[in-house]
């Protein structure tokens, strides 16, 4: 067992960040596991990685950790990929070649779950901490070959929305979510939210799923990417006033309640005082009726238009250079994008959510995320520079921002104990 006189044992699990190889930006989960890789590689305990691949589970050291990292924060190449990756043909070529250096870097395989309990015992010492951020992998089978070889288990918990909003998910995620969760309630030896709000959330479901395991809030840091103009494409209008909205395109995120509010101002107003809205984002599920309007509607590409493919820095500086950044969110866990506009100095639009008065205070203004007159209006008034008489209503509102959650406050908070 760890203890004072023998350091702790680290096991992260990185399935979630490989699978995103080729896949573009990361999102917000993404990056909060990319974060908990980056503080542990600089921390001294022992350091291990797990990732499932199409052969099974690979166990990797630190010095194969910081050689995935690199690839994964592309710095370095990935590999050519071998003739076993290459046999799995619907497999994106990013995936062939991280699988193939995957089992080039790792210390073992374990072919089988029920082979992973084997090799994490020979490997590993009694009492590590098997960390889980991006929840992949939470089955009963790996949680139990982690205690059965010794170890605890530790998973973040970012927030339940699949369960609490069933209606905005793809087919399938509402009963392969509530599995994982089970299976967290149920073997977990402790869980981390993102927020106050999402811990009332999850505790409210897990003791619906008979056991509620310990648990404890640290709000994620707000790290913001160098803004980067020269990273915009070069065709970006920023001599004209604008909005950002920032998140993939799915149901919750509210983009429909915008449009509305950009079809009202084409009726009502002349076009020279319409600014523009620019979509940041992927596509998402679930979202044909958007997404139609994003395909046909006349506003596109004259008041609105929509950005993919961005780089992190891209992003930073399309929001820097906004009037406000819109997040009519009707569900957040955290809500990283809010935050890091304001990190960067840019105002706030935000449905009135508890989650963001926890973390954000008053710093956004908060709506209705079903009052478009009310959004219109506010939208409006930041384009006419209403944002400094809202500085001026809320003097504490630029203090609160110097108090945005850091790296440092989550990570003190979760390794107190491990």
């Amino acid at each position: 067992m760890s203890g004072p006189g023998r350091p702790s044992t680290h096991l992260l699990d990185l399935t979630r960040l490989v699978s995103r190889a080729g896949r573009g930006a990361w999102t917000g989960i993404d990056r909060v596991e990319a974060a908990y890789l980056t503080h542990l590689l600089d921390d001294p305990q022992p350091l291990f990685g797990l990732v499932r691949i199409p052969s099974g589970f690979v166990l990797i050291d630190r010095d194969g950790l910081a050689a995935l990292d690199a690839r994964l924060r592309g710095i370095e190449p990935w590999g050519r990929p071998d003739l076993k990756a290459l046999s799995r043909l619907r497999a994106r070529p990013e995936m062939q070649a991280a699988d193939t250096d995957l089992r080039r870097l790792g210390l073992a395989l374990a072919s089988k779950p029920e082979r992973l309990e084997a090799l994490l015992a020979e490997q590993l010492p009694d009492g590590f901490t098997w960390i889980n951020v991006g929840h992949s992998n939470l089955t009963d089978a790996v949680f139990a070959a982690v205690r059965g070889a010794g170890g605890r288990s530790l998973v973040l918990v970012h927030d339940t929305i699949p369960l609490d909003l069933p209606d905005f998910q793809r087919s399938g995620t509402v009963e392969s979510f509530e599995k994982r969760m089970r299976a967290v309630a149920a073997w977990a030896d402790q869980v981390v939210c993102v927020s106050d709000a999402a811990r009332r959330d999850a505790e409210r479901h897990f003791t619906r799923f008979g056991r509620v395991p310990e648990m404890q809030v640290a709000h994620p840091g707000i790290a913001v990417a160098a803004p980067d103009r020269r990273a915009v494409p070069a065709d970006f209008p920023w001599n004209r006033d604008y909005f950002v909205v920032l998140g993939t395109i799915e149901p919750r995120k509210n983009h429909a309640l915008l449009l509305d509010v950009w079809a009202q101002f084409a009726e009502t107003l002349p076009a020279g005082q319409i600014p523009a809205l620019h979509i940041v984002g992927a596509r998402g599920w679930s979202n044909e009726a958007v997404f139609a309007r994003l395909d046909r509607s006349p506003l596109m590409g004259v008041h609105v238009f929509e950005q993919g493919g961005l780089s992190d820095a891209a992003v930073a500086a399309i929001v820097q250079g906004a009037r406000a950044l819109l997040m009519p969110s009707l569900a957040e866990g955290f809500g990283l994008p809010p935050a890091e506009a304001l990190a960067l100095g840019t105002p706030v639009i935000a449905t009135d959510l508890p989650v963001y008065r926890e973390v954000l205070g008053n710093n956004p203004v908060y709506l209705d995320g079903a009052d478009m007159y009310s959004w219109g209006k506010e939208i409006l008034g930041f384009a006419r520079g209403r944002a400094r008489e809202h500085a001026a209503a809320h003097p504490k509102a630029n203090r609160e921002a110097i108090k945005l959650p850091t790296w440092q406050n989550h990570f003190d908070l979760v390794f107190k104990g491990i």
